[in-house]
């Protein structure tokens, strides 16, 4: 019993008539005798009745209408969703992000890919930078976006634009200014993330800088949190202060202080159909 034989079944259970049948499927009248009678045999059943009237089904025919319908609905369905896979239209997307992605990880950008692929689901892995380069190089994610800068040795990326260093204030500081020098930050109590210490330090000390630093954490949000609640200035980047804060914000002009979100995967692993197509999308 194949799925073409279930086919000319059906249609011949619907016609009720071989010849129309046969019309109908675009074959002569004997290869779809032949097809009918060899579904027979596979079955071991007796499927029609012919009469003068033309074909009725038996009890066993009516009952493998039913089964053909189901069969021949579900092989369309597999059809189509193997097509799409094979396309890159469906399917899961692992995913690792940092807290400072939101301008990216929901965006523009990821909106426009979900209504082009709307039965593509994603699976979010949150960690800061060095986790999400963890979890791609244990296979956990497929793909995932962190923040320069970071080790990109055996890694593939796609680079986001470039953001600015903002200085986020705490409610008790009213500054007139629009943009700060690298001298005006070194005057606050500041607060910092971990993975831009290094970056900082170098800068003041060129310098001669000597700046209070007053917290150290791993997370953007954190430093936000302390300048909200007057413990100091949060330096963090552009598009996490823009989400996270209502506080005044305050541009720094320092060219090395800007940075950069990529979108990054493992060099050696071939992409999916589905992988490229949001890479694609994602870096417009």
């Amino acid at each position: 019993m194949n799925l073409k034989q279930l086919r000319y079944f059906l249609e011949v259970a619907q016609e009720k008539q071989i010849t129309a049948a046969a019309r109908n499927l675009h074959i002569a009248q004997p290869p779809l005798s032949y097809q009918l009678k060899e579904l027979e045999k596979d079955l071991d059943a007796q499927l029609f009745v012919r009469n003068s009237k033309g074909i009725t089904l038996t009890e066993a025919g009516e009952a493998l209408a039913g089964y053909a319908q189901e069969i021949l609905e579900l092989s369309d369905y597999a059809k189509d969703k193997v097509k799409q896979i094979d396309q890159g239209r469906q399917g899961t997307i692992s995913l690792g992000i940092i807290s400072s992605s939101g301008n990216q990880v929901p965006g523009p950008r990821l909106q426009e890919f979900q209504e082009f692929y709307p039965e593509v689901n994603f699976e979010i892995y949150e960690s800061n930078t060095f986790g999400v380069l963890d979890y791609l190089k244990r296979r956990k994610i497929d793909l995932g976006i962190v923040r320069t800068p970071f080790n990109f040795q055996g890694v593939a990326s796609k680079y986001f634009a470039r953001e600015k260093m903002v200085a986020v204030l705490p409610p008790k500081i009213k500054e007139s200014k629009k943009h700060y020098q690298i001298e005006d930050v070194a005057q606050k109590p500041l607060l910092i993330y971990r993975r831009f210490a290094k970056i900082f330090a170098d800068s003041f000390s060129a310098y001669g800088l000597k700046p209070f630093i007053a917290m150290t954490c791993d997370d953007a949000r954190t430093t936000i949190r302390w300048a909200e609640m007057g413990m100091g200035v949060a330096l963090v980047p552009a598009s996490i202060a823009a989400l996270e804060t209502k506080c005044q914000i305050i541009e720094i002009d320092y060219e090395p202080w800007q940075t950069q979100m990529a979108l990054i995967w493992l060099e050696e692993v071939e992409l999916t159909p589905l992988l490229k197509n949001f890479i694609e999308k994602l870096e417009g």
